[in-house]
């Protein structure tokens, strides 16, 4: 079930990129509402990222060790 559920997740993430290029083209007025709304769920993610990364005391990936020789 939840390969299902990753696999339409997958499939309207594409379409939603491709209305995003084909509004950015000047496709119909409906690939612009798509491609805003795609837009905006992205920005989204990129915050609630940010905001948990913040939360968990950085995120940086660099803790200044020598890797490990």
């Amino acid at each position: 079930m939840t390969i299902v559920i990753l696999s339409v997740l997958v499939v309207l993430a594409a379409m939603g990129c491709g209305c995003v290029v084909w509004a950015a083209r000047g496709g119909p007025r409906w690939t612009r509402g798509v491609a805003s709304a795609t837009l905006a769920a992205g920005e989204l993610a990129r915050g609630v990222s940010r905001s948990s990364r913040r939360r968990d005391g950085g995120g940086g990936g660099d803790d200044g060790g020598d890797g490990g020789q």
